[in-house]
């Protein structure tokens, strides 16, 4: 039989003041007895303070931190290959803004951004891949919505990408707007998405018919929409200015003006890690931060010296943000200076390579944008 510290504490205590209340014949023995109570209260109190802080510790605890410090890699889940969010070179080299979330998670918790395993995942294997343990991190173009957030065992944790779906069509169909679309209009999209759903609605609210072509991988709709398969491709509007670069001859197609729904994409961690989903948070956040404080790749080091306590935080120099995910204080310091903030992140993967030169509400909140995070403190 086991027993608690406290539970024998409390044995100790009955028993030793049963025999001091029957040899308690002298002053001394009363004194002492008196000490001795005093004293042994003192320690249960210790007791129950120490039981209560280890609990605290125990809770601060990760278990996905801890088995990813053990693998010394991030698992990433990422698309097929959508140019500016997440795209492999012929040498397997991954980029883009998705990316670049995961890589910001690496260099926190390992030290090294470049510590990332990267997941290819189609729209319908995503969610599975990552309730079944297969990845860690879902950061996948993905738009967060109720359901996905409250049903099926997920947590979104950000925003890095705010969106909205869209329809490109070829330039000689005439088509320049929505509200030319007739009866008997085909469309390609991906089976497993908010697109698939948003489409549906769409249509159906305008009264047209029309005669879904859909695919699991991204490439197989870009494929059919290139080859005349479909009259109108549909997805988020970053989708399809993406995809246009994959097309045969990119200037015969247009993305439509209208925008039919609201997708803001951003990273997904299971649900039940607590201070996992904190630490892919606050990487995501320290990079806008970062940004709106004008703190770069280039000059992280140097804000250390700032005048702006916010500053200092992010940067390490003052406080000690990191214990609360159970990191050093260098974490946000080894994001921006391996991986940038988001303004660099964006312009190194979406607007220099020309995909959406006009961050519109993706710019900060301070310059016209939506961005905008909690501060860091």
């Amino acid at each position: 039989m086991s027993y608690s510290l406290s539970a024998l504490l409390n044995i100790f205590k009955n028993n030793f003041f049963e025999y001091l209340l029957t040899n308690k014949r002298t002053r001394r023995g009363i004194i002492m007895f008196k000490l001795i109570k005093q004293f042994t209260s003192f320690v249960a109190m210790v007791a129950v303070l120490f039981a209560f802080t280890t609990e605290t510790m125990a809770a601060k605890k990760s278990k996905t931190l801890k088995n990813t410090q053990k693998k010394g890699f991030v698992r990433c889940g990422v698309s097929q290959g959508l140019p500016g969010f997440s795209n492999a070179d012929a040498s397997g080299n991954w980029t883009g803004v998705d990316v670049d979330v995961c890589r910001a998670v690496a260099a926190a918790v390992l030290g090294d951004a470049n510590k990332v395993k990267f997941t290819p995942l189609s729209a319908k294997e995503r969610f599975t891949a990552l309730t079944s343990g297969e990845i860690d991190v879902l950061s996948r173009n993905t738009t967060w919505t109720l359901s996905r957030d409250a049903d099926i065992g997920l947590t979104f944790v950000g925003v890095n990408f705010y969106d909205g779906q869209g329809f490109m069509v070829r330039k000689n169909s005439g088509i320049t707007s929505t509200s030319q679309f007739k009866d008997g209009i085909s469309a390609c999209t991906n089976i497993g998405t908010t697109t698939e759903l948003n489409m549906r609605d769409f249509f159906n609210s305008k009264g047209i018919s029309y005669e879904p072509v859909a695919f699991e991988k991204a490439d197989e709709v870009v494929a059919a929409y290139d080859a005349g398969r479909c009259d109108t491709y549909t997805t988020d509007k970053s989708g399809l200015a993406a995809q246009r670069t994959k097309m045969s001859n990119p200037d015969e197609h247009i993305v439509l003006p209208e925008t039919i729904s609201k997708e803001p994409l951003g990273p997904v961690v299971r649900q039940g890690d607590s201070v996992w989903e904190d630490i892919v948070r606050w990487s995501l956040n320290t990079m806008i931060e970062a940004e709106e404080y004008g703190i770069t790749s280039a000059n992280a080091d140097s804000m250390k010296t700032s005048d702006n306590p916010a500053i200092k935080r992010l940067v390490g120099a003052e406080g000690e943000l990191g214990a609360a995910f159970g990191l050093d204080n260098e974490w946000s310091l080894r994001i921006i200076k391996q991986v940038g903030n988001y303004g660099e992140s964006y312009k190194r993967n979406i607007a220099d390579p020309g995909i959406l030169p006009d961050r519109g509400p993706n710019e900060l909140w301070t310059k016209g944008g939506i961005l905008y995070v909690p501060p860091a403190r």
